[in-house]
């Protein structure tokens, strides 16, 4: 159904070192409640978790935890190194929970929500089952590691948990007719932001037409707002230059998702719409599918406060129970 082409893929052998780091004992439950087979996992900290634990990490921010898919997203050598470097979840454990009080009780593949939040909270934003000499005193900083967090004192800043109920995921397409902010070319990337959570794409050099073909992971909230989309220009001299922004509204998709239910049990059919109106970024009007048991939504762009240029996206809702 979908007209956008285009694949992006890391080089096996990048992910192949990350799957065979995944097989190893250690890594085959979830570090955190030890559900079974994680596909998902926190670069900066070093380990691997399940579906649910990884939204309650991404609700602690990238500054603490930068959550990514074992098979859906682009890993860079760096992300890799540092997952290599910490060994996986029975290393980092080992510093993580090294002091968790007797008789205390981890929580289970089965628990709730609120307590898988509390013990995850706990055990890397308060950081209060380390050894106390280990222990980094927050502050408002929100820099994020660029070393696995087991071995690095980083600032941090404390936020409110916040309830999500499922993830989206973000693929951008390409860019086209980008405005031009060097010379004669630009070097555009993009980012995407949900409440408190924000992601990018890597950088295209001298391109005013770039495709990505990048998926970005985004954790939604019970009370959710729209995404807003900005495009920059690389500047390593001076502030990143802006090329432009969108807003897209999420509620005809999650709607329509909650509306249906399990879309497993349905066949490819279009099940609502995002019209295009003249208060907002729309091109074309975007349709909300069914497409082989999950919900999606093409998304075409104009972006704003620019003197030219469109985005393309694929928007994936994810339940929180697939």
């Amino acid at each position: 159904m979908s007209h956008f082409s285009g694949d992006f893929r890391r080089p096996e052998s990048a992910k192949s070192r990350l799957k065979d780091l995944l097989l190893q004992k250690d890594n085959q439950l979830c570090a955190d409640c030890g559900a079974p087979d994680p596909k998902w996992a926190s670069a900066n900290i070093g380990v691997f978790v399940c579906l649910k634990c990884s939204g309650v990490h991404r609700n602690l921010g990238t500054h603490i935890s930068k959550v990514l898919s074992i098979t859906l997203d682009e890993w860079s050598d760096d992300e890799i190194d540092a997952m290599m470097e910490v060994g996986g979840n029975g290393f980092a454990n080992s510093i993580y929970e090294a002091f968790i009080p007797d008789g205390y009780t981890k929580p289970g593949p089965s628990a709730s929500h609120e307590e898988r939040s509390k013990f995850i909270k706990s055990k890397y934003e308060l950081q209060e089952f380390l050894k106390p000499s280990l222990r980094i005193i927050p502050n408002n900083s929100s820099k994020t590691p660029e070393e696995p967090s087991c071995f690095q004192n980083s600032s941090k800043k404390s936020e409110g948990m916040v309830e999500f109920m499922g993830l989206l995921k973000v693929k951008v397409i390409k860019g086209t007719n980008l405005a031009v902010r060097d010379m004669k070319s630009s070097d555009p990337f993009i980012t995407v932001t949900l409440g408190q959570q924000t992601a990018k794409t890597t950088v295209k050099k001298k391109n005013l037409n770039p495709v990505w073909n990048e998926e970005l992971m985004l954790s939604v909230p019970q009370e959710y707002g729209p995404l807003e989309l900005k495009v920059f220009d690389l500047d390593t001299v001076s502030s990143n230059d802006s090329m432009g922004e969108a807003e897209i509204d999420l509620q005809p998709m999650l709607t329509s998702a909650m509306a249906f239910g399990d879309a497993e049990i349905y066949g490819d059919m279009q099940i609502g719409k995002w019209l295009k109106s003249d208060d907002n970024a729309l091109i074309d009007d975007s349709a909300v599918n069914i497409v082989d048991g999950k919900v999606k939504q093409e998304v075409s762009l104009k972006l704003g406060n620019v003197e030219s240029g469109e985005v393309y996206l694929e928007l994936e809702w994810m339940p929180l129970d697939q």
